[in-house]
């Protein structure tokens, strides 16, 4: 005869492993979810960063020089004759924002038109870097409140 002792422990244990296995199946349907979900994050990672490069090298300027080695943008000297056309496309836009503003702006407002992330200051900072190089060679006055302008 069987011990009921060892059969209740049996089913107790058999009850335990029905439990266990439910969680485990709910638990791996999350994971291949989750799985799921950042193959897709990176395919659209892929495809922006695509789409990025595709757009920084049809916004590549023609009017580029080699200094040490390297390549460099050339900013030409605002000059009569020079047309703002021989500026590389984003200069061009820049000073564009600069010029639709009804004043005087900072760099963090040509970086809201232009829909930079002004809030990263990773990012507004280059484009500062070039409201100054621009102003540095004629193209906007720069203020000495670090205000930019367009010349008349």
């Amino acid at each position: 005869m069987l011990d009921p002792e060892l059969l209740e422990r049996i089913t107790a244990r058999r009850a335990e492993l029905d439990e266990l296995e439910e969680q485990l199946a709910k638990q791996l349907a999350e994971v291949r979810a989750e799985r799921d979900e950042l193959a897709v994050a990176e395919r659209v990672l892929e495809r922006v960063s695509e789409q990025l490069a595709d757009e920084r090298a049809s916004a590549a300027p023609t009017a580029a020089g080699q200094v040490g080695g390297q390549a460099v943008i050339l900013i030409p000297q605002r000059a009569p004759g020079v047309e703002e056309v021989t500026l590389p496309p984003e200069y061009q836009r820049i000073l564009a924002a600069v010029r639709q503003a009804a004043g005087p702006v900072m760099a963090r407002q040509v970086g809201e038109v232009l829909g930079v992330d002004i809030s990263v200051r990773g990012k507004l900072e280059p484009l500062r870097g070039k409201l100054i190089r621009l102003a540095d060679r004629g193209w906007p006055r720069k203020l000495p409140d670090g205000r930019f302008t367009t010349r008349l």
